[in-house]
């Protein structure tokens, strides 16, 4: 069996050694470990130093694409290397090393096909208390979105089988961490969770400028992805906001009328019935774009055989 760990890399020359010399050298159950980062634009000694260290695989892009495209142009890459399975970390040394063989137990006993391990936000120094109650908001909001238990769902340290890196897309430029969660509770993924350690703080996250950028793109990002994998649910409800007020307000003309005083309240009426058109109307095109959300999952399925047939050439 063969576990390739991927660290994405943006100018982390003066961190990367030191989360690669934490990282296992041999796990029980594991023939072969290889390492390998992703160069996202880097313009400083990134590629040296991993060279230097003997990383075995290097992808790199002439300029910064983000995190979500480096996440996949790894996986992509670790598919076609013979992966079985693929752990995702950071290069700034953020999780212990050594968890990798705890994170990636539930893929080689068969229960699980992706892995996230779970930090202790709580009881991280590093985290303010605003950033440790945003960083439970917004697990509590994936695993609505997502119809899963998942804990931390921000957390980058996570693990894939073969199979579920096959399946695996991500649409947003911010990040996967959020997308993919979603994406695979409503695929119906084996998913589940493993308490893990952090080490302290090396450098600030680079992943976002302020606690207001980081919020915005994060609620952005489950947004669209409950659009993606549940448009018919997320159009629906949106729909009736307006359609429910609109009975309301269509009640009270009634009332009105009934007593003989129809004649002053006709905008009400007007109001009413724009407002129940516009609740249709957003059902309507919830209704469309479950059929959009349809058509997708057969070219997911068929971008999975691709990536199968790729790989089994090889």
């Amino acid at each position: 069996m063969k576990l390739i760990i991927q660290i994405p890399c943006l100018n982390e020359a003066a961190t990367l050694r030191v989360a690669l010399d934490a990282l296992p050298k041999h796990i029980d159950g594991i023939d072969i470990i290889e390492y390998l980062i992703i160069n996202d634009g880097s313009t400083d000694d990134t590629v040296k130093v991993a060279k230097e260290w003997g990383v075995h695989h290097v992808v790199s892009f002439a300029n910064n694409k983000g995190l979500a495209k480096g996440f996949i142009a790894g996986l992509d890459a670790s598919l076609r290397s013979g992966a079985d399975i693929i752990v995702n970390t950071d290069a700034d040394n953020q999780y212990v090393g050594a968890d990798i063989e705890k994170l990636i137990k539930p893929i080689m006993e068969g229960k699980a096909e992706i892995v996230i391990g779970e930090r202790p936000i709580d009881d991280t120094d590093d985290f303010s208390p605003l950033k440790k109650k945003l960083q439970h908001l917004g697990s509590f909001v994936v695993r609505i979105a997502s119809d899963t238990d998942i804990p931390d769902a921000p957390s980058g340290f996570r693990a894939f089988s073969r199979d579920a890196a096959m399946r695996i897309n991500v649409i947003n430029n911010y990040t996967y961490t959020l997308e993919t969660i979603v994406q695979a509770g409503r695929n119906r993924m084996a998913i589940t969770s493993v308490p893990i350690r952090t080490n302290p703080e090396l450098r600030k996250s680079r992943l976002f400028s302020s606690m207001g950028s980081y919020i915005k793109k994060s609620m952005l990002t489950i947004v669209r992805a409950f659009m993606m994998y549940r448009p018919l649910t997320f159009f629906t409800v949106l729909g009736m906001i307006p359609f429910i007020a609109g009975i309301i307000l269509g009640a009270r003309f009634l009332v009105y009328f009934f007593k003989g005083q129809g004649n002053g309240h006709i905008q009400s009426l007007v109001f009413a019935s724009t407002l129940m058109m516009l609740g249709f109307s957003t059902f309507i095109m919830g209704l469309q774009a479950d059929i959009i959300a349809a058509n997708r999952k057969i070219l997911e399925d068929i971008q999975y055989r691709l990536r199968r047939m790729e790989s089994d050439e090889k």
